[in-house]
């Protein structure tokens, strides 16, 4: 049985005192640690802070992204290995938004992983298509194309242990989400991919996040699916309540 796992993503909201003051409140109201893993993926700015908050409790800390070189004359990165020292848990990488906006490319997202991975933390690693491609009927090939190049050579226990997200880019943020049995198809495309790969050992054991557009209201319909383990949260994350309410629906 695998753990359901939900990481709220804040994406660039909030300042360090509002941060902190979201930890306050919820580190102690959280279901335990046996019943889901609950995750807030912050700007990195208030990385520390979270931390700091977190200590002693179930609640997880993710960066939203990092680079895939410990050190060097990389101006504006953020070292996986600083984030190690920090004390955070998890990364995120591979979101759409880095893709589209950043120009970020499978390959580097690869390094990415391997980075976390060596560095003792676990990637959050995302996939997804755009309106057109879903319209195109090609979501599958895509999804595949992007998960086969993202755990290009890592070992099996890595990949048992890593989440994928997918979050259909037509989905994010725009009120629109993919209904519970489109998302049930497409996770089930990445666990098909993963055991394509690795086999069905660890297909069985890695867990898959639906992403774009999901509330408190709606959850437990995609929870509910045998290939979704788990969701990664937009702007449903950024409120005490609603959080709280996500991880009350599947505890």
């Amino acid at each position: 049985m695998r753990k359901p796992i939900i990481a709220g993503n804040w994406k660039m909201n909030l300042t360090a005192s509002e941060a902190k003051a979201f930890a306050e409140a919820v580190k102690n109201n959280i279901p335990g640690n046996d019943k889901v893993d609950s995750v807030i993926g912050s700007p990195a700015l208030f990385l520390e802070t979270l931390v700091d908050a977190a200590k002693g409790t179930d609640l997880k800390i993710s960066a939203q992204n990092c680079y895939w070189e410990n050190s060097g004359a990389f101006t504006g990165e953020t070292s996986p290995a600083a984030l190690a020292d920090l004390g955070v848990d998890y990364v995120i990488i591979g979101h759409s938004e880095r893709r589209e906006y950043f120009h970020e490319t499978d390959e580097e997202i690869n390094k990415k992983a391997k980075a976390i991975f060596a560095n003792g933390m676990t990637p959050i690693l995302c996939c997804g298509e755009s309106l057109e491609t879903y319209e195109a009927e090609k979501t599958a090939e895509w999804i595949e194309g992007q998960i086969t190049a993202g755990l290009a050579d890592l070992t099996d226990e890595q990949v048992s242990n890593l989440v994928i997200a997918y979050e259909p880019i037509w989905a994010i943020g725009t009120g629109k989400s993919a209904d519970a049995t489109i998302a049930d198809d497409i996770c089930g495309v990445v666990r098909q991919t993963v055991e394509k790969l690795y086999g069905g050992e660890v297909a069985a054991k890695v867990r898959i996040q639906y992403g774009g557009s999901v509330k408190p209201e709606n959850i437990a319909e995609y929870m509910a699916k045998e290939n979704v383990d788990g969701a990664l949260v937009g702007g449903a994350s950024l409120q005490t309540d609603s959080f709280l309410a996500l991880l009350d629906a599947v505890k």
